[in-house]
């Protein structure tokens, strides 16, 4: 398996989806979009190479010697491969983006301004807990503002 491929690969369709989702209208079908053929197929492609690696039928390439997920050794270990490398970042990506497109379905819902959300989406991109707990943050006032909190 040639995982700088499938890497790079991952990486460009993720983007190409954050890219619509901050830039471009939120039609229906760009939210569905978004969600079956973004996050559902990174998840897929998650899949696939995890059972890939794991079943013996794709080689992770390098290291791998006692991975768990016990010790931060292990986890080292689980990372110390271009496989483990890639799986870990696919995982990264499709959860990112499932969140950025519940955090920007969520600010349309609450009437939160594009331009509110494009900083809050891009730091998800970048970092995906601390644009998600920015988000928590400034959403709490205008759910209480439309007088349910869900």
């Amino acid at each position: 398996m040639d995982w700088d491929l499938a890497f790079r690969l991952a990486n460009m369709f993720a983007l190409v989806a954050w890219v619509a989702l901050i830039l471009l209208p939120r039609w229906p079908a760009l939210l569905s979009a978004v969600m079956y053929l973004g996050v559902a197929v990174l998840c897929l492609a998650y899949t696939t190479a995890l059972i890939g690696v794991v079943s013996g039928l794709l080689a992770a390439g390098g290291g791998g010697a006692g991975a768990n997920f016990s010790t931060i050794e292990g986890v080292r270990a689980i990372f110390s491969s271009d496989g483990g490398v890639t799986i870990g970042w696919i995982h990264y990506l499709a959860f990112d983006l499932f969140v950025g497109l519940w955090i920007a379905r969520d600010a349309d819902a609450k009437s939160i301004s594009r331009f509110i959300q494009a900083p809050i989406l891009a730091l998800t991109l970048m970092a995906g807990p601390a644009g998600l707990l920015l988000w928590l943050i400034l959403r709490e006032p205008a759910a209480r503002r439309q007088g349910r909190w869900r």
